[in-house]
């Protein structure tokens, strides 16, 4: 699995402008070989009893006597592999036609397939070493896809401020790694579950913030959240495979895959990680309600059901498989709805503004269905694959906290809103778009890959979530609760959610579906404008860390500059000048010398003399 992507990147890169007529299709081809080999994993995996669904590939030694590098195949870690290569696979042939007239396009595939490889080996390590490398391997992927059009500033920028934003976030996770070998001797998750009973809460809730601080740099959660709005200057399909379906799910893996931190008795860890995800998702639907530039309105939207993703991890046993299941589906309907936006762009001259849009579902028919389909998925419409999992997460976060639970409904009605505001505003109404626009459909290179992520919005969820599927298919990797939980269709929090998300999107329709949308963006409310600008988060950041990061290295600056030069060049300077006088002293005479010679030893015959009276 993680061999072909990596050999398909090398050999882009390595052959570089050699392989500019084919290396689409060889990136296509590497990507689909590491799917049919999840595949096939999957169903070896399957054939073993539960109780031996654990299955260890070992390696080699990384670090001899210390750490040993093997992949870790198990329910969790082949449900990862199956939507990497599944969905990345559908969104590298979308790449095909996208990026057909780049003349980087072969580079871009080669960062695909790097990006594949990397996540790959994140999920399939068995140890936090590995799964170390592949996080900072997928930092380093995102890093070059987000800057990819490297002409555009803002794309240069939105590039670095991603890298920096996350190794704050990576930080955390690495010293947690240093802690976990302190305090238990390995990082093989095999070796953790046993050790990790019976160790004081202290140091359980020390690793257990600091991996969470990790998970909120990658999966783009409170307060680590910044980064991801201004990643959306990547090509769209970059925002589709990295920043809706698999990077930034990264977080929420390894939440889930470090449970043992999580989840002794009385540890504050678990809640953290609910409150976390409650904030975000809140504030990523806040965020969502005032954006006019459609990716990031998606980005938004990611912010926020990653958000649902952890709060339902901070559950325990009796939420992972509803994490998981939303995991697994958001995957689905949010890269139909990114690569829908995409096929937008493709046909609007790269418009991303939705006021000069409306009215397209009667040129872009098959852009309108699927990504409608992805709508009615993330809104939770009965029976459609968000309904199963995110109200699944909603109904068990009311019953182990009513706080968080209902705020978790609050969003999903403000989901309604936003993402109804979406659709409105740019398949229906008249149409605002310019004159030199002329919306057409997109080639069936991207609109098939539309067209089957749309029937996985359709039906996964409902397939995976009733009668306990996921749930039993995980319980050997991540434990089964003490009582399986049966999904409602009928329970309070579930039709009080249905109720606000029909209210949201009747909202919607009356501001934007049936009023005419003004071509100018309002100025809007204080609310509006906190929206708008993501929550203040980049001027909270620039006020607490960029201009006091500023002044410190102004003074670090001057006190290198007048304290340690200047104690070097004084003293330079003092040695040079003192050398320059006693230089005057050799004037090259011998009778100054026989002079200098005779006054010396005069001087020293008088103070013997001197010594000797006295």
């Amino acid at each position: 699995m993680i061999a072909f992507p990596l050999v398909g990147a090398l050999i882009l890169l390595v052959f570089n402008r050699f392989t500019n007529r084919w290396g689409h299709l060889l990136g296509v081809a590497m990507s689909l070989a590491s799917f049919v080999v999840a595949v096939l994993a999957f169903f070896e995996l399957i054939g073993f009893g539960e109780e031996e669904r654990r299955r260890a590939v070992e390696l080699y030694d990384f670090i001899p006597g210390l750490v040993k590098m093997g992949l870790l195949i198990d329910p969790l870690s082949i449900s990862f592999a199956l939507l990497i290569t599944g969905v990345g696979s559908l969104i590298h042939i979308y790449s095909i036609g996208y990026m057909a007239h780049d003349e980087h396009r072969r580079r871009f595939f080669s960062y695909l397939n790097l990006f594949v490889a990397a996540m790959l080996l994140l999920v399939l390590a068995d140890n936090y070493v590995g799964l170390f490398i592949g996080w900072e391997g997928v930092g380093l992927a995102s890093y070059l896809l987000i800057g990819f059009w490297q002409f555009k500033p803002s794309a240069a920028v939105a590039a670095k401020k991603a890298f920096i934003v996350n190794r704050v976030g990576d930080f955390g996770l690495l010293v947690g790694m240093f802690v976990i070998w302190t305090s238990f001797g390995t990082l093989a998750f095999k070796d953790l579950g046993a050790k990790v009973s019976g160790v004081e809460n202290g140091t359980t809730l020390a690793i257990g913030l600091l991996l969470l601080l990790g998970a909120c740099g990658k999966s783009a959660q409170l307060p680590l959240q910044s980064w991801l709005l201004d990643a959306m200057e990547g090509p769209t399909p970059v925002s589709a495979l990295i920043h809706a379906a698999t990077m930034v799910t990264a977080g929420v893996y390894l939440v889930v895959r470090s449970g043992a931190f999580f989840f002794p008795e009385g540890s504050g860890a678990a809640l953290a990680v609910s409150i976390v995800g409650a904030a975000t998702l809140l504030a990523g639907a806040i965020i969502g309600c005032a954006k006019d530039d459609i990716k990031k309105g998606l980005a938004g939207s990611t912010m926020s059901q990653i958000g649902y993703m952890m709060l339902g991890a901070g559950l325990g046993p009796a939420g992972y498989a509803f994490a998981i299941g939303h995991l697994i589906t958001h995957g689905f309907f949010k890269a139909d709805m990114f690569l829908g936006a995409g096929s937008v762009m493709h046909g609007m001259n790269d418009e991303v503004n939705m006021r000069k849009y409306g009215g397209l579902r009667k040129y872009m028919p098959v852009t309108f269905v699927t990504f409608f389909i992805g709508y009615l998925a993330i809104i939770g419409f009965p029976l459609l694959s968000g309904y199963f999992t995110k109200d699944g997460i909603i109904e068990t976060a009311v019953e182990h906290n009513q706080v968080l639970g209902w705020l978790a409904v609050l969003g999903a009605g403000i989901t309604g809103f936003y993402m109804s505001r979406m659709v409105f505003m740019t398949f229906f109404g008249e149409k605002r778009w310019a004159e030199d626009a002329h919306p057409h459909e997109s080639p069936a290179v991207m609109t098939w890959p539309l067209i089957i992520l749309s029937i996985g919005s359709i039906g996964l969820g409902g397939y995976l979530i009733l009668s306990n599927r996921l749930m039993l298919f995980l319980a050997p990797a991540v434990g089964r609760p003490e009582e399986l939980p049966s999904f409602h269709f009928a329970s309070v929090p579930g039709l009080v959610t249905l109720a606000l998300v029909a209210v949201g999107a009747g909202f919607a329709w009356v501001k934007y579906g049936r009023a005419e949308v003004p071509a100018v963006q309002p100025r809007g409310s204080f609310v509006t404008t906190f929206a708008r600008r993501d929550l203040y988060g980049d001027a909270l950041n620039e006020s607490l860390f960029m201009r006091p990061g500023q002044w410190l290295t102004r003074i670090a600056v001057f006190f290198d500059n007048r304290g340690v030069d200047g104690l070097v060049n004084g003293l330079a300077a003092g040695i040079g000048g003192s050398s320059g006088r006693l230089r005057r002293l050799q004037t090259g005479f011998a009778r100054t010398y026989a002079l200098s010679i005779f006054i010396g030893a005069a001087l020293l015959t008088g103070a013997l003399l001197l010594v000797g009276n006295i």
